[in-house]
């Protein structure tokens, strides 16, 4: 090995390692068996505390955290966890049990599909939108509580966000309540989760009273106007908190929703500050006010302002000058998470106070078995593909199955030091990793083929085959890697999860077909063990004539699509459309024994009320558990029939039936087109630059003729089969969108490769040329990847994964066909035929004349 490949071999055995070190524990550990094993010195109370669990488990609950606390009541535990640094906290129980809990945690963090979690019910105070808007009447009343919960949603799914947590689920429930559920929370976010979903974060700047200090003192009466407050700030000669007079009110209306922007910075000493920008309005008035309570011109005294954050008092700063920028600064004792909680919140604030009416701990929202289909379906997937390199390719594709599994380790691995969540949008993205993974090995074997066969040395061969198929990798990459960036950026819950694992999955993709294969081949070139490479090759030397038949077809397809869509969606109208979309009944049951979460499903779907989301929850505070389905709007009666037909055995007793809005909201919808048209933007922009606008141009309309042509088809299994859009469909969608331009991108370079060596024959035959060039690896690459899927679509179960491989099947024949047909066709017809100016001339003379489109 030389000095080259044995840096790279060491680069690659480390980020091995630090990837499998990212992933131990990969799941998490038992509290309690933490909490006994990691105990320094444990003595009899110590033993009395553990006794104290057993029973406490036994008759209380499963929740270990809670067990925990109860048990060991106003004991002093800090003594067998030295390790722990509790001493100046004022919950030492608490803190170090959060740390325990934080170390017992595993490093691969599942979603709430796929795990379960917690479940909040929030209520608003409808009142104090009343009073806050004014309404006059039932209609504006209604409007403005409509728009407040509206409101409320959006803004609990970004304070959700800022606490790191993957993919919620927020939707509204009845006219003023709102359930937010969130995947597996340790004990400390659960805590922060309550208070950042219940608190306003309604701003004030009240005026200090100039006697505040002597009105204290002195016990004196509080003048009118004015209230007492108690600062949450120490001052630096006091134990206790400051208590002021300050204003009733806020001054100059610098009240409410003017915050733009907030941002933690620390001071000189490290402390947490919240800096925020506010307003054009609120810089106005508070200049106004920092002018007028300046520092007195003859006495030089200041007057003091103070910031009121839901009625608490953080800090009255003096007023040294006026402040005419609009920037401001909260001081105080935070510590990073509190102060990080509050500049979310600060940017974030609510229309109306919310409170938690209950809490649940909910089980996961695809059910046991269909998770454990899912996880079998994929691991065949991945089996299937590996059998095909494997006898395809020989050596070769053992070599690249080494790299797959090196890709899924490092893809893993990165995920969990990010502390990205899988969800099945994330499983969607390792899909497509996946794919593209195989797409790269084909690429450069399938050159290193037509190396071998013009004569050149296997050494040569294997050099000048990854010599090649870099800029066709490399660009299939880029552009991918451009799309699946902006889902990160604009987009929102599922939409960014799927693009926090392709853009991680496309990374590892491109490192280990290019790196980890070529030092495998150079380690065994060196020790002269490999001579020669035996591979199949089945579809070899064709001479289709694909522009012959594409224009009919193009004009078949998209016809078709269109029709499609039309049918669909007069025959089933807004049915098409389930609750993920357009909300529906949910209905809480209570019962006397567990049904499994697919024969529920099962049932439900034998009655017509499809891809209902059924789920058991546990109350925290009585610990009663309950059945909760979710369906479409109306169909609450047919889900009490059969649950009471079907089960009669577990006794299920409707407890609750209320109306739930829409999970993917109308943000979500929003960013998810955002995103979308900006990536097809992206690769337009980066498919010019490194080809041709006509290039770039047939890329982007051939992905959106596949996203038609799925949504068509997917429109006439929903009026054949009753499947209804919901958010693992639009999942599905970008994905396909991902593999559909990395297809397209490998023909456009054949094309221009050739165009560039200056190949004889017209624009037409040069294209065909060039299909038919790919066409082996294009079948192949499809080929796998449609096998990838089927394997889930066959062995994932009903339900949300049975969905997804459903459309992408789908996108996967579409996205194969439109490459062939539809983008090199468009190509053709904008240059009319015309050879366009790349490269060199041709080798040989042809006739001027254009083919004929």
């Amino acid at each position: 090995m030389n000095k080259n490949d044995r840096w790279k071999f060491i680069l690659v055995v480390l980020i091995i390692l630090w990837a499998l070190y990212q992933m131990y524990p990969p799941t998490s550990q038992d509290l309690i068996e933490q909490f006994t094993s990691r105990a320094v010195g444990p003595d009899a109370t110590f033993t009395n505390i553990l006794q104290r669990v057993a029973v406490v488990r036994e008759t209380e609950t499963n929740n270990e955290f809670a067990v925990l606390v109860e048990a060991i009541g106003t004991n002093d535990i800090q003594t067998y966890f030295p390790f722990v640094a509790a001493k100046s906290q004022p919950r030492p129980t608490t803190f170090i049990l959060n740390q325990l809990q934080r170390d017992a945690a595993g490093k691969i963090k599942l979603g709430l599909d796929l795990q379960g979690g917690t479940s909040y019910l929030v209520q608003m105070d409808t009142n104090y939108v009343s009073t806050i808007g004014g309404a006059t009447n039932e209609l504006t009343r209604a409007a403005d509580i409509s728009g407040a919960l509206n409101q409320a949603v959006e803004v609990l799914r970004k304070r959700v966000d800022a606490l790191g947590v993957a993919e919620p689920i927020i939707q509204p429930v009845g006219e003023d309540r709102i359930l937010i559920q969130m995947p597996g929370l340790a004990q400390s976010v659960k805590d922060q989760a309550r208070t950042n979903i219940q608190r306003a974060a309604y701003l004030q700047f009240r005026m200090v009273h100039d006697n505040s200090e002597t009105i204290i003192r002195n016990h004196e009466p509080i003048p009118p106007g004015y209230v007492v407050l108690q600062s949450l700030e120490s001052t630096p000669n006091q134990q206790a908190p400051e208590r002021l007079v300050v204003k009733q009110n806020a001054e100059d209306g610098l009240q409410g929703d003017f915050v733009t922007t907030a941002r933690v910075i620390y001071g000189n000493l490290g402390e947490p500050q919240i800096d925020f920008a506010l307003t054009p309005d609120g810089a106005t008035r508070f200049a106004h006010v920092t002018t007028e309570y300046g520092p007195d011109a003859q006495t030089g005294q200041k007057h003091r302002m103070a910031i009121v954050l839901d009625g608490e008092l953080y800090s009255a700063p003096e007023i040294n000058e006026p402040i005419v920028n609009g920037e401001c600064q909260i001081t105080g004792h935070f510590t990073d998470q509190d102060a990080q909680g509050l500049a979310s919140v600060l940017e974030n604030p609510l229309r109306a106070p919310l409170s938690i009416i209950s809490s649940y701990d909910v089980d996961p929202t695809l059910g046991r078995d269909s998770i454990h289909s899912g996880i079998y379906a994929s691991v065949a997937a991945i089996i299937f593909v590996s059998l095909f390199m494997l006898v395809y390719y020989r050596l070769a594709g053992l070599t690249a199955n080494i790299a797959l599994i090196t890709n899924i380790i490092i893809l893993l691995g990165v995920m969990c030091s990010v502390g990205t969540t899988l969800t099945l949008p994330g499983i969607a993205g390792i899909v497509l990793t996946i794919g593209m993974a195989v797409d790269a090995n084909v690429l450069i074997y399938e050159r290193l083929r037509e190396e071998i066969e013009k004569g050149k040395s296997l050494r040569g061969a294997i050099a000048a085959g990854y010599g090649r198929a870099f800029a066709t990798i490399f660009d299939s990459h880029v552009t991918t890697l451009i799309s699946s960036i902006i889902l990160i950026w604009q987009g929102t819950g599922e939409i960014r999860g799927f693009g926090v694992t392709l853009t991680i999955g496309v990374a590892a993709s491109l490192f280990t077909a290019l790196v980890v294969t070529r030092i495998i081949f150079n380690f065994l070139l060196d020790r002269n063990w490999l001579t020669s490479l035996y591979m199949m090759h089945i579809i070899r030397n064709t001479k289709i004539n694909f522009m012959q038949i594409a224009k009919p077809l193009c004009i078949a397809t998209l016809v078709f699509a269109i029709a499609a869509i039309a049918i669909g969606g007069a025959g089933r109208g807004q049915k098409l459309f389930g609750v993920d979309f357009l909300g529906g009944d949910s209905t809480t049951f209570s019962f006397t024994q567990i049904v499994e979460v697919d024969k529920i499903r099962s049932a439900l779907s034998g009655v017509g009320v499809n891809d209902a989301e059924v789920q058991y929850q546990k109350s925290e505070a009585s610990g009663i558990q309950t059945l909760r389905i979710t369906s479409a709007a109306d169909s609450a009666p047919k889900v009490e029939q059969a649950l009471e037909s079907q089960f009669p055995q577990s006794q299920f007793k409707p407890l609750e039936v209320q109306q739930v809005g829409a999970v993917v909201g109308e943000e979500i919808r929003k960013s998810a087109v955002i995103a979308s048209m900006l990536a097809m933007f992206g690769i337009l922009v980066y498919v010019a630059f490194r080809y041709e606008f006509s290039f770039a141009v047939a890329a982007v309309l051939a992905v959106l003729h596949d996203i038609l042509f799925t949504i068509g088809c997917y429109c006439l299994a929903s009026l054949l089969f009753h499947r209804q859009f919901n958010a693992t469909v639009v999942a599905a969608l970008l994905t396909i969108i991902g593999f559909s331009i990395n297809d397209k991108v490998v023909i456009f370079d054949r094309i221009r490769e050739n165009l560039k060596l200056g190949a004889r024959g017209t624009f037409k035959e040069i294209i065909n040329q060039a299909l038919n060039q790919t066409l082996s690896r294009t079948i192949i690459t499809s080929g796998t990847v449609f096998l990838a899927t089927l394997a889930l679509y066959i062995w994932g179960g009903a339900g949300n994964i049975n969905d997804f491989a459903f459309t992408f099947l789908i996108g996967v024949i579409v996205g194969t066909y439109s490459s062939i047909c539809v983008a090199s066709l468009i190509v053709l017809m904008w240059h009319k035929g015309q050879r366009p100016n790349i490269g060199a001339s041709q080798v040989t003379m042809q006739n001027d004349a254009a083919a004929k489109v």
